[in-house]
C-alpha cells in the first residue's frame, strides 16, 4: 500500500486522510477498462489522488440532486480518463451502479467511452475532443459571474459555486486552450480553477520534443493566478494548492500538478503505452499487489463506500442553500421569480408580448435590407424581454450586427453586461457558448459563415448535447463580393445541414428572419444556425398566414393558389426574391410556377409526408436555386431537373458580377427553365 496515512491540516482541524480512498479509484478504473478491453487507464491512475482530495475536501455537490443550481461544477477536459469520473460518481452516490461500471463502453451503458451530457448523472458537459472541456468550463464560470453579479445580494450569495476542470497536456496543446484561457483571464473568472495533469506523456511518447513551452508563464501572461510545481501524488500539497486557489476570487487559477501517468502500475507507470490500452491481466494483478488490494474484482468494502459517500454532506449543503433561497425569495421576490424562470429554461410573458406586438410589422416590411440587418432589428425588439439571453461576436460585431445599443458589454467591471466581445476566437466562442447553455443561459454567437469551420467541432458538440445555442452566421454566399473566395462560403450550408440535430435557417427577408429567431429561442432540444446575407434583398409580399407557415420550414411564396404548375422552384435566402422574379418572367410565356421558400430544410423534413407532398406537388420541371453547393436537396425532391448554385469556389469581384458569372441571374435561369419546358413539350 502506498503511504497508508497522510495528515492534512485545514480549518484548524487535523483529519486522517486514508490513501486507500484514492486506491479504490485506481482499482475501479483499471478493472472497468480491463473488462471492457478498451479505455485509457493512465490518466485515472495518475490523477486519482487529485480527484480524491477535490471530492473529499472541496466539492459542494449533492448526488441525490445532481441539478442543484449552486453545486460546484466539475469538468473533465481530458475526457479519455472518463473512468476516473465514473468511479468518483459511483462512490459518492450518484445513480451509477457497480454494474454500470462493469458495462463501461458497452452498447446502451451509462458509462460511455467519454463523458456524455446529459446521459450520465453528474456529468456537466460532453467532453473528449481535447481542450473543449476547458472552454466549456470557462463558459460555466462566466455564467456564474454574470448571474451572480445580477442576482446575488448582500448576505445572500445564491450563486457562488466554483468550477473545477481537469486538463491534460493534450488539452493545453490544442489552440482552443489559448483562446479560452486568454478570455478567462481577461474576464477575471475567479471561481474557475484548472488542475493541469502535467505528466509529460502523450500518445506519441514524451512530450518534451513537441510541447516544451513554459505553460505557467503562458498562463501568467493571460492574467491567471498560477500555483506551480505541486506534487500530484501528495494530498497535503494538493489540498494546500486548492485552498490557495479558492482564496483568490479576482483571477482564474491554474494548478500545475506534476504526476506520473499510470501511477501505481509497477511496469507501465510513466510509459506512453499506459495512456490508452488496458493494463493486461498480468499487470493488473501486479497493480493489486502493489496497492495491497485483496478484494475480488468490483467488490468494494462498505468501509470504503462510507468513506466516499457524499449524500449526507450533499444534503447538508443543499439544505443550507434552500434556507438561503427561502430568505432570498422573501426579500427579493421579483428577482427570485426571474431566476426560477431562467433555471427552468422558460421565456417570460414579456417575450411573447414583444413577438405579438411586432409580428405584423415584420410581415409587412416594405423596404430592402440585408438579412443581417433584419436580424439586428429582431434582436433590438426582443433581447430586453429575455433575461437569460447573452450575445457576442468574434470581433465582427459591426459586420454580424449582433449588438444593439442598450446591450452593455461584459467586462471585469461590468459583469452584468449581456454582450461579449470574444475577439478573434471562433472556436473558443462556440465552446464557451456551450458552457453558457448548460448553465441556463441562452447564448447567441456571431461570425461569418465561412469561419464556421474554425469552431465547427464545438457546434457539433452543441448538437450532440442538445443545447440551446444560436449561431449567427453572416456573409452567407458569393454575394459578399470583393473579399473573394477565401471568404465566400460554398460548401458550408451543406456541412451545417449534415450535422444531426442542428437546425439551419437561411431566411429571405425580415419576416423569415424573425421566424428563425423565434423558433430558435423556443427550441430547447438543440442548437440553431441562422445564416444571413451581407447584401440587401427586396421584401417578399406575405399573407398573414405566412407567419405560421414559415415555422414549418417551407411554404409557397408565389403560385400557391395553383393546384398544378409547370415549374416548381425551391429557393432559400437571397435567392427567394430571384426565384419570384424568374417565375414572373416565365408567366409572360404562359408557364405557371410555384416558388417555395425553404428557410429551414431540417424542420421541413420533419413535417408529415402528406403535407410535404402537397406543397411540392409534382411538376414537369423541378428547380432549386441556392448560391451554394447542391448537396442534400435530394432529401426533399424526388428529382432535381435544374440546379442553379455554385460548384466551385467564388471570385473576388462585386457581388452582382459574381452572381452573373455563376449564372445566378433572372435572365439566365428563366431562359434555361424555358428551354427545358419547351423541350418537354416537343418530346410530347
Amino acid at each position: 500500500m502506498i503511504n497508508v496515512f497522510k495528515y492534512i491540516w485545514f480549518s484548524q482541524c487535523v483529519f486522517v486522510f486514508m490513501y486507500p480512498a484514492s486506491d479504490v479509484l485506481r482499482i475501479l478504473a483499471a478493472e472497468s477498462i480491463e473488462l471492457a478491453r478498451s479505455g485509457h487507464p493512465g490518466m485515472p491512475l495518475g490523477m486519482a489522488d487529485i480527484a480524491t482530495v477535490l471530492y473529499h475536501s472541496f466539492m459542494r455537490h449533492n448526488p441525490n440532486n445532481p441539478h442543484w443550481v449552486n453545486r460546484d461544477r466539475f469538468i473533465l477536459s481530458n475526457g479519455h480518463g472518463s473512468m476516473l469520473q465514473y468511479a468518483v460518481l459511483h462512490l459518492t452516490g450518484y445513480d451509477l451502479s457497480i454494474d454500470d461500471l462493469k458495462s463501461f463502453r458497452r452498447l446502451g451503458s451509462k458509462t460511455p467511452g467519454h463523458p456524455e451530457y446529459p446521459e450520465v448523472p453528474g456529468v456537466e458537459a460532453t467532453t473528449g475532443p481535447l481542450g473543449q472541456g476547458l472552454a466549456n468550463a470557462v463558459g460555466i464560470a462566466l455564467a456564474q459571474k454574470h448571474l451572480g453579479e445580477r442576482f446575488n445580494r448582500p448576505g445572500l450569495p445564491i450563486l457562488d459555486y466554483f468550477t473545477y476542470v481537469f486538463s491534460g497536456d493534450g488539452c493545453l496543446m490544442e489552440g482552443i486552450s489559448h483562446e479560452a484561457s486568454s478570455l478567462a483571464g481577461q474576464w477575471s473568472l475567479g471561481h474557475l480553477i484548472m488542475i493541469w495533469d502535467d505528466n509529460g506523456i502523450s500518445i506519441d511518447g514524451k512530450t518534451a520534443s513537441w510541447f516544451s513551452e513554459d505553460v505557467c508563464q503562458r498562463y501568467l501572461s493571460y492574467g491567471w493566478h498560477v500555483i506551480d510545481n505541486v506534487d500530484g501524488h501528495d494530498p497535503i500539497a494538493i489540498h494546500q494548492a486548492v485552498t490557495q486557489a479558492r482564496l483568490n476570487l479576482k483571477q482564474p487559477t491554474l494548478i500545475q500538478c506534476q504526476t506520473t501517468i499510470g501511477f501505481g502500475s509497477p511496469n507501465l507507470a510513466g510509459c506512453p503505452s499506459v495512456h490508452g490500452k488496458p493494463l493486461g491481466a498480468s499487470e493488473m494483478n501486479q497493480l493489486r499487489n502493489q496497492l495491497n488490494w485483496t478484494h475480488e474484482p468490483f467488490s468494494i468494502p462498505s468501509s470504503i463506500y462510507d468513506q466516499w459517500d457524499a449524500k449526507a454532506a450533499g444534503k447538508i449543503h443543499n439544505d443550507a442553500w434552500l434556507d438561503l433561497w427561502s430568505s432570498y425569495q422573501s426579500q427579493y421576490p421579483e428577482a427570485a421569480k426571474q431566476l426560477e424562470l431562467i433555471w427552468q429554461g422558460r421565456l417570460p410573458d414579456a417575450y411573447n408580448n414583444c413577438v405579438d406586438h411586432h409580428r405584423m410589422s415584420w410581415l409587412t416590411q416594405d423596404r430592402a435590407m440585408a438579412t443581417r440587418q433584419a436580424s439586428n432589428q429582431v434582436i433590438d425588439a426582443l433581447a430586453q424581454s429575455i433575461p437569460q439571453l447573452i450575445g457576442g461576436s468574434a470581433d465582427l460585431t459591426e459586420s454580424n450586427l449582433t449588438k444593439v445599443p442598450y446591450q452593455i458589454p461584459f467586462h471585469e467591471t461590468t459583469p452584468q453586461g449581456t454582450y461579449l466581445h470574444y475577439g478573434v476566437r471562433e472556436f473558443a466562442m462556440f465552446a464557451i457558448a456551450n458552457g453558457l447553455s448548460v448553465s441556463h443561459m441562452i447564448p447567441y454567437v456571431g461570425t461569418f459563415l465561412v469561419f464556421m469551420d474554425y469552431g465547427r467541432n464545438a457546434m457539433r458538440m452543441a448538437a450532440m448535447m442538445r443545447l440551446r445555442v444560436i449561431f449567427i452566421l453572416t456573409h452567407d454566399s458569393i454575394g459578399l463580393g470583393e473579399d473573394g473566395p477565401s471568404h465566400q462560403p460554398v460548401e458550408h450550408l451543406a456541412i451545417a445541414r449534415l450535422t444531426p440535430n442542428l437546425n439551419v435557417w437561411r431566411p429571405a427577408d425580415l419576416a423569415e428572419t424573425a421566424a428563425a429567431w423565434h423558433h430558435s429561442l423556443l427550441r430547447v432540444d438543440g442548437p440553431s444556425a441562422i445564416v444571413l446575407s451581407r447584401q440587401s434583398v427586396p421584401p417578399i409580399s406575405h399573407q398573414e398566414s405566412d407567419g405560421v407557415a414559415m415555422t414549418y420550414g417551407a411554404y409557397a411564396v408565389y403560385g400557391y393558389q395553383d393546384s398544378s404548375v409547370d415549374c416548381l422552384i425551391l429557393a432559400t435566402g437571397t435567392e427567394v426574391s430571384l426565384a419570384i422574379s424568374v417565375a414572373q418572367r416565365l408567366s409572360q410565356s404562359n408557364y405557371t410556377c410555384r416558388v417555395v421558400s425553404v428557410p429551414c430544410l431540417e424542420i421541413f423534413m420533419q413535417q408529415p409526408v402528406h403535407d410535404r407532398t402537397e406543397l411540392l406537388s409534382a411538376a414537369p420541371c423541378q428547380v432549386v436555386i441556392e448560391a451554394a453547393s447542391q448537396a442534400l436537396w435530394e432529401r426533399c425532391l424526388n428529382r432535381i431537373d435544374l440546379f442553379f448554385g455554385i460548384d466551385d469556389y467564388g471570385l473576388s469581384a462585386p457581388g452582382p458580377d459574381v452572381y452573373e458569372h455563376f449564372g445566378l441571374t433572372e435572365m439566365n435561369i428563366s431562359t434555361k427553365i424555358f428551354d427545358f419546358l419547351t423541350e418537354i413539350e416537343t418530346c410530347v
